[in-house]
């Protein structure tokens, strides 16, 4: 089918950019009517002070052959958020997949710094973008999302569970942000697999995302310019693939054998046969264990 995800309504909450956009992007394109939130606009830039805006990941969305519909939504608000749903089920009535993306930490946090030496005021809000954001959407959201059977959510984060679980992330800060969104998914699968609903956690590989690109000077199109200095580079992936990775869980009618499970984009190119836009299959979580952590050189042969 061209459009599987056709009369299905999804929320992708931090669709400004990186994996957000991507994800909204590849749901549009299977046909899903998507509710793109953030709190960049056209008219109003969050403290990233970056050009992306949700308004624009809505135009992608419809241009991919989607319904993509912009709601300035803050996150941490939970009446902005109550709001939010409120409009979902005022405009559809229904709620197909809710997507918790959220994440707005890049800039507050330091690598490799000990809780002690880390500014405890970034470290904080670190937690409360990452953590306090997802389960205050799925308080709101979930209600709506259990209304009709077969629901679909997916708490994306940095690294899977066996990989998080064997290695110290960052610092305190990041490492706990990424562990607690896991553990969100495996919770939240208890509680939505008996009501007819599947949760997964889910990560994408090295992100060639737009803060990436632009802090290794390059562009999607001459991406591998950066290997010179960053060799491992080679087993990145743009943020479509991750999307590609959403869009193919949420048609799967058989969804739920995942629930509760951590997931990759690379291994579920594997079982569901999508690519990445350049036709690879990057698999980076399985190339970090078995190439670049034991210190071999970059080489991404049997890896994309």
């Amino acid at each position: 089918m061209s459009a599987p995800l056709k009369g299905k309504v999804a929320l992708v909450a931090g669709a400004t950019r990186g994996a957000g956009r991507g994800v909204a992007v590849e749901l549009g394109a299977a046909g899903a009517t998507v509710y793109v939130t953030g709190r960049s606009t056209r008219t109003r830039r969050s403290e990233y002070d970056r050009p992306e805006t949700i308004e624009d990941t809505a135009d992608l969305v419809t241009e991919a052959g989607g319904q993509g519909i912009a709601v300035p939504t803050d996150h941490l608000d939970p009446a902005q958020v109550r709001t939010l749903v409120e409009r979902i089920d005022g405009e559809q009535g229904r709620l197909d997949v809710l997507v918790n993306d959220i994440w707005g930490g890049e800039k507050l946090f330091g690598w490799d710094v000990p809780v002690w030496e880390h500014d405890l005021d970034n470290g904080l809000r670190l937690l409360r973008l990452a953590v306090e954001t997802h389960a205050i959407t799925s308080h709101h959201a979930l209600p709506l999302l259990l209304r009709h059977p077969g629901g679909l959510v997916v708490e994306v984060t940095d690294g899977t569970a066996d990989y998080n679980g064997d290695n110290y992330r960052v610092n305190f800060f990041y490492d706990l942000a990424k562990t607690s969104v896991l553990r969100m998914a495996f919770a939240l699968g208890h509680e939505l697999g008996t009501r007819g609903a599947t949760a997964v956690a889910l990560t994408p590989g090295w992100l060639r995302s737009e803060m990436m690109l632009e802090g290794f000077g390059v562009r999607e199109e001459n991406w591998r310019d950066a290997l010179e200095r960053v060799p491992h580079f080679a087993i990145s992936e743009t943020p479509r693939y991750v999307g590609r990775a959403v869009a193919a869980l949420a048609a799967d009618p058989d969804v739920a054998r995942w629930n509760g499970r951590s997931l990759s984009s690379g291994g579920l190119a594997q079982v569901y046969g999508f690519t990445d836009l350049d036709g690879s299959r990057p698999d980076a979580w399985r190339y970090l264990v078995e190439v670049q952590d034991t210190g071999k050189p970059a080489d991404t042969s049997g890896y994309r």
